[in-house]
């Protein structure tokens, strides 16, 4: 599952683009939409992860709820997530149960989270579940945008508020998912642990997104 791969390759990529950053001028970052043509959809993340929900930080044309469905759904059902996903069911999750009940649990959680923080939630609170990606700055000071994004987003209109479908979102997929876990995964705990666990790998996420381009860059040369 993307989320859960992020931890290793994150830590990387901030070893290798670091030292160049770190000395880098620290522009204001504005956070301001107009309507323009929109850029291309970014390469994918480590050559291999979908990502269909990032843009640079430029002016783009304002995200429509059609946008946010149709990113999500190539994010959550891009053929390498299926595969990503059993490897994760075999390391994590528990072996309680036999390997197709958990891999239906996996594959589950991924696609009810992917949907309520990138489409449903935003769609309701009219907000963008695009991740703007800074650029530019101190590595230090991107490290910390990037973070700020799961509690700091941006309305359709381009105003800066509350990230209601990253902390909503996530609690009512953790909720949700208590329909198809075992009575033992239940408890108040256990669903508060689910919903942490799903912010810290959503925030994890926008880390790989602010630096792979660099790292990409980097290895290309240029």
């Amino acid at each position: 599952m993307m989320r859960r791969c992020t931890l290793i390759v994150t830590a990387a990529v901030l070893l290798v683009c670091g030292p160049s950053l770190v000395c880098a001028e620290d522009p204001e970052s504005p956070d301001t939409t107009t309507t323009t043509v929109e850029p291309a959809a970014p390469n994918r993340l480590l050559g291999v992860l979908p990502n269909n929900l990032t843009v640079d930080q430029t002016t783009v044309s304002p995200q429509t709820t059609r946008q946010a469905f149709k990113a999500t759904s190539l994010n959550t059902f891009d053929p390498v997530i299926f595969p990503m996903v059993g490897v994760m069911t075999i390391f994590g999750g528990g072996q309680s149960s036999n390997y197709a009940t958990r891999y239906s649990r996996t594959f589950a959680d991924n696609t009810i989270g992917n949907f309520m923080t990138g489409a449903i939630v935003p769609s309701l609170a009219d907000e963008d579940s695009r991740y703007y990606r800074r650029g530019t700055g101190g590595l230090f000071s991107r490290v910390a945008y990037a973070a700020s994004r799961s509690v700091v987003t941006r309305t359709r209109g381009g105003s800066a508020i509350f990230n209601i479908s990253e902390i909503g979102g996530t609690a009512a997929a953790a909720s949700l998912s208590n329909f198809y876990y075992s009575p033992a995964d239940r408890t108040v705990n256990a669903t508060l642990t689910r919903w942490g666990t799903q912010v810290m790998w959503d925030t994890l996420s926008n880390e790989l997104k602010e630096f792979w381009p660099d790292v990409r860059a980097k290895i290309h040369g240029h």
